[in-house]
């Protein structure tokens, strides 16, 4: 494994622009094909035509309470300066050893941590543990992913921690960290008040990928309590996407908050077409880069800023062998839904040291396949 850049970690500006047209249908089509377009155009249709009429019901009649436990952990932390709202999800309801795994590492950052679980049934076991590193354990049902989550316990994360001056986000759709996570956390840090994630996307548009973001100064985080407030939320996964991820970095940045990125997408497409393993790699993960070989540097580059891939996706080995990045994507290494190559080969990149080992990521993804505890779970942060 060809060791990382010292040091790894530089924050870079988030690129400029709005979403064009041109970007937002590549966004679509991960295969690069004109009827993978179509299929997935179609799919949005449908979703939306369905999700729509139960959101107006939704607002007409009111939901069920989103809430359905809550309850105090044993690190209260009441003067922490520093929040995190976690999200967790296993149709099984296990919390396992890698989660917990990264919630200790938050909690050694100095977070005081709101763990919300949208399973609908958690053994008793398993909420006494995550009890063990959070500041307040809630359960909720499971109704507009993340977003909706991170919604549904902000206020009273807000009353709670009034002061704070650091609110991240963050979820278990990461599997990791499999490098020291204080130097990551460190870096973030080290930009100074304003909004900062890990990935830049420029798929729909310049956004931050919202498995991990860290807000900081009391009026970022203010701003980001209020994003999160006024967000309306749906049963429509890409609506909520489209109304959360894609726009959250925007709407910080318009209210003149710095926001930037720990792995910059610019950054990763030169560190992956400086590295021939790299290049090769790409070439045989999207058939619009199959030529990528007989280009020039500079087209090479063009091409990949002109036509956007998913950062934690097609470019996730450079990510981890080039840059340092501490994490792999659980989509990927469950379903691999672009079909790219090589993603079998993903425990090759984990060091023995690290700190979520590869036992602990197989242990995690063997929970994730586990069937429901109870038939009303569904394996989906888009239920209702």
């Amino acid at each position: 494994m060809t060791a990382p850049p010292d040091p790894p970690y530089r924050l870079t500006p988030l690129e400029s622009g709005r979403p064009g047209l041109r970007r937002a249908l590549h966004g679509y089509s991960t295969a690069g094909t004109w009827r993978r377009l179509a299929w997935r155009a179609g799919e949005v249709a449908l979703e939306i035509a369905g999700a729509l009429p139960r959101d107006l019901l939704r607002r007409l009649r009111g939901g069920a309470p989103p809430l359905l436990r809550l309850e105090e952990g044993r690190n209260p932390r009441p003067d922490a300066a520093a929040v995190a709202l976690y999200v967790h999800f296993a149709a099984s309801g296990l919390i396992s050893e890698m989660v917990r795994r990264q919630l200790a590492l938050l909690a050694e950052g100095g977070f005081a941590i709101v763990f919300i679980t949208m399973a609908p049934f958690v053994p008793e076991a398993d909420w006494q543990a995550a009890r063990q590193h959070c500041a307040l354990v809630a359960q909720r049902r499971n109704f507009a992913r993340d977003f909706g989550a991170w919604q549904d316990l902000a206020a009273e994360a807000r009353r709670r921690w009034p002061e704070a001056t650091e609110l991240l986000l963050a979820n278990d759709s990461v599997l990791g960290p499999i490098r020291p996570f204080a130097p990551m956390l460190a870096a973030m840090r080290a930009g100074g008040d304003g909004f900062v994630g890990l990935t830049e996307s420029l798929q729909g548009g310049p956004h931050l990928q919202s498995y991990f973001l860290l807000a900081r100064g009391r009026t970022a985080v203010d701003d980001l309590f209020g994003f999160l407030a006024a967000m309306r939320m749906s049963h429509s996964k890409w609506l909520v996407v489209n109304r959360g991820e894609l726009r959250l970095a925007r709407w910080m940045r318009r209210r003149g908050h710095p926001v930037s990125a720990l792995f910059g997408y610019r950054r990763l497409v030169a560190a992956s077409l400086a590295d021939a393993a790299e290049r090769a790699q790409l070439a045989r993960s999207h058939p619009a880069l199959a030529g990528l070989e007989s280009l020039a540097p500079a087209a090479r580059e063009a091409l990949l800023l002109s036509q956007p891939l998913n950062p934690t996706h097609h470019f996730w080995r450079a990510l981890v062998r080039r840059l340092g990045f501490p994490y792999l994507k659980t989509e990927l290494i469950r379903r691999n839904p672009g079909r790219l190559p090589g993603v079998e080969a993903w425990r090759g990149l984990v060091p023995p040291a690290a700190p979520c080992p590869v036992p602990a990521i197989e242990a995690h993804l063997g929970i994730m396949d586990a069937p429901p505890r109870e038939s009303a779970g569904q394996d989906t942060r888009q239920a209702a």
